[in-house]
């Protein structure tokens, strides 16, 4: 009897695991089929140079949230009219360690999609959010005697922190369910800086 009754309570442990799989396989599922994830990288191109990444949630094909990161780059307004950033570093790195304003920005933002054909296809994902934004920018010039080899000035850089405003209208182009083109116009603005200009890249993901 003990043993019998091992036995039903094995196997009704057994059709509860497989009814819990069921289920759970399911929800995930019906979860997919009203949600939609894709990650999106750009280039940016405006008053600032940049790259772009987020990871987006499409809900219902209706609603999206995304959140992310952005780094934009501009020559610093102050850097000395004789600044010369030497032959050696320039050829090395392609001039990315010259001095430059820059703007870190961890993001969050939400919006909605409007289809602009009959397939959702091409379509615009317009969204609205709020960035924690990192402002880095050159201070404390100081001349050295070089500039043909290395730099002719020396400099420290200053950080600031922002609370920004985005507005972002991305155009997406659908090529296949898992892949796309994107033109993105963007505005970020904060108390201390602007950037505006306009992101192309691709999205990867499970977009329709």
């Amino acid at each position: 009897m003990n043993v019998m009754r091992m036995s039903m309570v094995r196997i009704k442990v057994i059709i509860s695991i497989f009814v819990c799989l069921i289920s759970f396989n399911y929800a995930f599922s019906q979860f997919l089929e009203d949600n939609k994830f894709y990650f999106s990288g750009e280039v940016n191109l405006g008053n600032y140079f940049g790259i772009d990444f987020n990871l987006n949630l499409v809900q219902n094909e209706n609603y999206t949230y995304k959140i992310g990161f952005s780094k934009f780059m501009r020559k610093p307004e102050s850097q000395p009219e004789n600044f010369s950033p030497g032959l050696l570093p320039t050829m090395l790195t392609f001039g990315l360690a010259n001095p430059f304003d820059q703007i870190d920005n961890y993001q969050i933002s939400f919006g909605k999609i409007y289809k602009l054909n009959k397939s959702g296809s091409v379509r615009t994902n317009l969204n609205v959010g709020l960035g924690y934004s990192i402002l880095k920018e050159p201070i404390n010039w100081v001349g050295i005697d070089d500039g043909f080899i290395g730099p002719n000035y020396e400099w420290d850089y200053g950080e600031s922190y922002f609370i920004s405003l985005i507005i972002n209208s991305k155009f997406e182009f659908i090529i296949k369910n898992w892949i796309g083109l994107t033109v993105s116009p963007m505005l970020l603005i904060n108390s201390e800086t602007i950037y505006f200009g306009i992101g192309f890249g691709t999205i990867v993901g499970y977009l329709k």
